[in-house]
Parts: structure tokens; C-alpha cells; sequence
């Protein structure tokens, strides 16, 4: 059988897409959780990449489509080290300061309604967090995290 990865770190990979409906940021989260249990993750590190997963869905649903829809494309990588990387992505409006929006209680929201603590709050789950983004294009959110050794 030919081995479809050409990155031999690589243990396995899952892709997955969804439209920007509040309704598929659980199935988002779920799904992701559920494919990291092939590492054997303990508790803490599937709450945390679950909590992590939804604050990056939540940022393509409300602020990447505002008030449209459009898809919400995930990528899942796990490594033979028992790192996973996560990258979601959307074409949505983009972020015009990327660095401004990572700073803690940053927020578009004219209302009120939102936080501005959704970086803030994937970087402090994970081990590093990069996003790219081009306004009109969409952004790419990459979490990485590595799971715990286990004795």
C-alpha cells in the first residue's frame, strides 16, 4: 500500500467543510476533538483543543461573514510526535489588522456584544497560535498544540 503523506512525521489528516451556520460550530469542535482521540489525549488537552476550535469557528461565523454565509474549511494534522495542528479558514472579509485584533479586548463589535478576547483566548490553550489574513480574501487561523506525554 503506497503511503499517501509525503511528510513521514505525519500520522494522520482530516479535512472537513462546513457552512458558517452557528448550529456547526459544536460539530466543528466535536469533530476535531474526536479525531485527536487517535493520540490518546488526556481530558485537559481535548477541552482545551475544543475550547480553542470554537473561539477560531465562532471568529468565521460572526466576524469573517458578518451577515451572509459562506464556508468554514478545516484542516487536522496530527504529527507521530503527538502534536496536532488545526488550521480553520474562511473567504470572508478578512481581518485589515491582524495585529490589532490579537490584542486582548479588541473588538469590531459596535454593539457590545463580543468579548475581543477570541485570540487571546486560543492562544491560552494551545502552544502557538499564527493567523494570516487578506482583507476581501478571508484568514487563516493555525492552532498547534502539543498533547501531554503520558507516564
Amino acid at each position: 500500500m503506497r503511503n499517501v503523506f509525503t511528510d513521514e512525521k505525519i500520522k494522520n489528516k482530516m479535512k472537513l467543510c462546513l457552512p458558517s451556520f452557528s448550529a456547526n460550530e459544536g460539530m466543528a469542535r466535536a469533530a476535531v476533538a474526536a479525531f485527536c482521540s487517535q493520540l490518546d489525549p488526556d481530558a485537559v488537552d481535548i477541552a482545551d483543543i475544543k475550547c480553542a476550535v470554537s473561539e477560531a469557528v465562532t471568529n468565521c461565523i460572526v466576524h469573517a461573514y458578518r451577515e451572509t454565509s459562506g464556508l468554514i474549511y478545516i484542516t487536522v494534522t496530527l504529527y507521530r510526535d503527538d502534536t496536532v495542528k488545526i488550521e480553520i479558514r474562511d473567504r470572508g472579509c478578512g481581518i485589515p489588522d491582524v495585529k490589532a485584533a490579537r490584542e486582548p479586548l479588541f473588538t469590531t463589535d459596535a454593539a457590545g456584544e463580543r468579548s475581543g478576547m477570541g485570540f487571546t483566548v486560543m492562544e491560552s490553550f494551545t502552544d502557538g497560535v499564527r493567523v494570516r489574513s487578506k482583507t476581501g480574501v478571508g484568514t487563516t487561523v493555525t492552532l498547534i498544540k502539543k498533547l501531554g506525554r503520558k507516564e
